[in-house]
């Protein structure tokens, strides 16, 4: 079987190689984004762009008793504006010739907007479909933090962007940038201020303080990786040059955390060593910290209802569900930490709708019987939510 041939046979398989074709690198979605409204004026979906070009759908409410759900995926991908042309392999696996696929993140569109058109071409009892495609995902998710969020009902979403079939992911690790500086009082001459006392070089001291700072795994939780702190770079003075005392040194490192009290827990930590530090060694030097947030944590909630019911659905089309968390960030973080229309925080999940395997390189390829599979788990989750 060729590829013309599953696209005949599986509109899925259709959507997703059409999308996947129309090249929508960072902040360049305008064709990808344009096709989709096309798509939907075609196909009676509701669907608009907002103000910074995100796609948005709103299936209204067939049954005000029951809840709206929210899917949200990215249009854009790692690549260039070069041709994309998708080809099947022997072993049923779609790739792009000599270049990226993009299935990171058409996987996820093609199947929320497939399930768009279903439901608004049907007659079931629902509370309402919500879709967000959001632009610029890779880069800097500068989409999904222009998203309206007072505008949307759901509480309860699916950020359709995992790359295994039958995950659904319950939380993920924020990221904090922890900068400190170190600058001795006197730096000089390594020949003739060798033997003065009052100077220090920075370089030697901030490997001290480094050994003395927590380093790797902080905090896990049933064998998953929860809090941790790595050590990114070391600056001092210049590699080539050995003749300076080096008067200033610093250093970088990462915070990882899906948990806000193990997060502050840490950093008290870091923050009491480098000022008992800088206390120790006052009359040689003043050393600092510094913590900047750039993606808030996606926490866990006490909440069962969506894993348990992601459960149900997986295993009754055949697929096995992995619910787990995962060590790195996503839109699931931006959303994790916005209310919707009526105040309420959103719940969102990372869920895996499809099996892509080595993403943003050209080696790139999804398993087309598992995007497939995939759709059956969101259609039957989407009943199962509904009942």
């Amino acid at each position: 079987m060729n590829i013309a041939d599953i696209r005949k046979e599986h509109e899925l398989i259709d959507l997703f190689c059409t999308l996947a074709e129309i090249p929508s690198p960072s902040l360049r979605e305008e064709n990808v984004a344009n096709w989709i409204i096309d798509y939907c004026g075609k196909n009676n979906i509701p669907a608009k762009l907002d103000d910074y070009g995100n796609v948005r759908i709103d299936i209204p409410s067939t049954d005000d008793k029951k809840e709206p759900l929210l899917l949200s995926s990215h249009m854009d991908v790692i690549g260039d504006d070069s041709p994309v042309k998708t080809y099947l392999d022997d072993e049923g696996k779609i790739h792009a010739e000599g270049r990226t696929l993009g299935a990171d993140d058409k996987a996820g569109v093609a199947n929320a907007l497939l399930l768009a058109n279903e439901i608004a071409n049907s007659d079931m009892a629902h509370g309402g479909l919500e879709c967000i495609f959001t632009r610029d995902e890779e880069s800097g998710m500068s989409g999904v933090k222009h998203v309206d969020f007072k505008s949307i009902k759901s509480k309860y979403m699916l950020v359709c962007d995992s790359d295994t079939l039958g995950q659904l992911e319950v939380s993920g690790a924020g990221y904090t940038m922890v900068k400190i500086d170190l600058k001795s009082h006197k730096g000089g001459h390594s020949g003739i201020d060798i033997g003065d006392k009052t100077r220090a070089n920075a370089g030697k001291f901030i490997a001290d303080l480094i050994s003395k700072l927590p380093q790797g795994v902080y905090y896990e939780e049933d064998g998953m990786v929860v809090t941790s702190c790595n050590l990114g770079g070391i600056k001092a003075g210049d590699i080539k040059v050995t003749n300076i005392i080096n008067p200033e040194a610093s250093v970088s490192y990462s915070i990882r955390s899906s948990n806000r009290i193990k997060e502050a827990e840490l950093k008290d930590i870091m923050t009491k060593t480098v000022e008992e530090f800088g206390k120790v060694n006052a009359d040689l030097l003043t050393v600092s910290i510094d913590f900047k947030e750039h993606v808030p944590p996606f926490e866990k909630v006490n909440d069962e209802y969506i894993p348990i019911l992601f459960e149900v659905s997986a295993k009754k089309v055949g697929v096995s569900p992995d619910i787990t968390s995962f060590h790195a960030a996503a839109e699931t973080h931006i959303y994790a930490n916005q209310t919707n229309s009526k105040g309420e925080k959103f719940i969102p999940y990372l869920v895996g709708l499809a099996t892509v395997c080595n993403m943003h390189t050209k080696d790139e390829y999804l398993d087309y019987k598992t995007i497939l599979k995939g759709h059956e788990v969101l259609q039957e989750f989407f009943k199962a939510f509904n009942k």
